[in-house]
């Protein structure tokens, strides 16, 4: 029976200690904090909680849904906060009895290599295995402007556990963390404001969704500036005063607080990697296809090697990780990675986006279909949004599908596995769509990429 000791209890590592226990292997798995890591316990399971609490009270507070209307509509911060530590506890408990039931051993504390493939934890030597999994996750990115250290200055950390909600909020960073909790709180009547120093928000998503998204939060009243860099923050009583350069003149964006949203970095720097003799580079830990890194039967997996900075992504590695420690073979394809952001409306995407598509010099065929020719996107509430699908001309294989609508967080996944299986855009298009759904959007996306959509007028 082989030996697998795993660093980090958050998606990666729990994952991948259950696999490998469902495998065969005897378990062991260090963490120091609760298990979930960052997502189930500082980021995606507790913002999705009080975005649900922030889009209900939107909805209500803005007048009628669907006929349906409330009087004195209050929000109460406290309860949608405990609801949001209710959600979380009960998912961190059930990880723990998942771990319990497949029979692995766990070890409360730091981690730390004091040797090739010695790990020590608070000082005392773990047992030696046959394989290491380091799954230490990662951090929130830090700006070293002058006034990064100020009390009015949170990371998303802070945003999550605030007590109240401020009148107004200034947000470094128009990625998916700064988008996400521009969504949140403009939803509560926080007046907020994106400083983002590229030139559009969401670099990494297909630019089309990103601007169609972009004037979405701007109908939602969020002040958005591109190409702005934060100088330095001043106190100015107990609000904060952001300055910036912003289209060559120079700015002042004075909010009750700053929250700095400009990514996360690995989380590798007190692991001792260097007496493990593991290579990093800017902090990422090195791998090859297969997770494992340049000391044979040490592997890294989810954030901590930088490849994809994703909860899924994270699980996925684990699981490919441990079965190619058992049976020499594991999948995983970088490719087919599906990225979900959880603004009102909804934006989903797998593949090459059409940026990257032009890049390749591909030869590729677009269909869009408009939300607005869907009978549920309607009955949803109408926010509008777009099905994009890029597929090779010739043949039809899908290179990226991009949502932007209700539900497409959960619809991305039909176009992953279609692509995970080689399928085409006809795939798609013979696949009957029931009715009524926001998923005949993509139906209706896959026609138009052969030349139009049914419920559309045509191409002129």
């Amino acid at each position: 029976m082989k030996k697998i000791t795993i660093i980090g209890g958050g998606p990666g590592g729990y994952v991948a200690a259950i696999r490998a226990a469902q495998l065969g292997a005897e378990v062991q798995i260090v963490e120091s904090g609760s298990f979930g890591g960052t997502c189930l316990n500082i980021g995606c399971i507790p913002t999705k909680a009080l975005l649900h609490s922030a889009f209900a009270y939107k909805h209500l507070i803005e007048g009628s849904i669907a006929g349906v209307r409330a009087e004195k509509v209050t929000l109460d911060w406290a309860a949608a906060q405990a609801h949001k530590k209710a959600v979380t506890d009960k998912l961190v408990g059930g990880v723990s009895g998942l771990l319990a039931a497949n029979k692995v051993t766990v070890t409360k504390g730091t981690a730390v290599f004091a040797g090739s493939k010695t790990i020590t934890v608070d000082g005392k030597a773990l047992p030696k295995s046959d394989a290491i999994i380091l799954a230490s996750g990662s951090v929130p990115v830090k700006l070293n402007f002058p006034g990064a250290d100020l009390p009015q200055v949170i990371d998303s950390t802070g945003a999550l556990a605030l007590e109240k909600l401020p009148a107004s909020l200034a947000i470094i960073g128009g990625g998916v963390i700064g988008v996400e909790f521009a969504s949140l709180f403009s939803a509560l009547g926080v007046k907020v404001t994106i400083i983002e120093a590229l030139p559009e928000i969401l670099p990494p998503i297909d630019g089309q969704i990103a601007a169609l998204l972009r004037g979405v939060l701007a109908k939602n009243r969020v002040d958005i500036l591109t190409a702005a860099k934060v100088v330095a923050v001043k106190k100015d009583g107990k609000n904060a005063v952001s300055e910036i350069e912003h289209g060559g003149e120079k700015k002042q964006i004075k909010s009750e607080l700053v929250l700095l949203a400009v990514g996360r970095r690995p989380n590798t720097t007190e692991l001792g990697l260097e007496k493990a003799g593991i290579q990093t580079e800017r902090g990422a830990i090195l791998t090859d296809e297969h997770f494992e890194t340049n000391v044979k039967g040490i592997f890294a997996i989810g954030d901590c090697n930088a490849k994809n900075m994703l909860a899924h992504a994270a699980s996925a590695q684990g699981e490919a990780a441990v079965e190619y420690i058992l049976s020499g073979a594991g999948h995983y394809d970088a490719n087919i990675i599906p990225a979900c952001i959880y603004t009102e409306p909804e934006v989903a995407a797998v593949g090459l986006t059409e940026e990257e598509a032009k890049k390749k010099q591909s030869d590729y065929a677009v269909g869009t279909f408009d939300l607005a020719g869907n009978g549920k996107a309607l009955i949803d509430g109408g926010l509008g949004g777009l099905i994009k699908i890029l597929a090779e001309r010739q043949t039809g294989e899908i290179l990226g599908v991009h949502m932007m609508g209700p539900h497409v967080t959960d619809m991305i996944a039909e176009a992953a596995a279609v692509m995970e299986m080689e399928g085409l855009t006809e795939d798609l298009l013979r696949t009957v769509h029931p009715h009524p759904t926001v998923s005949e959007a993509v139906h209706e996306a896959a026609q138009a990429v052969f030349g139009n959509a049914v419920h559309w007028p045509p191409r002129r």
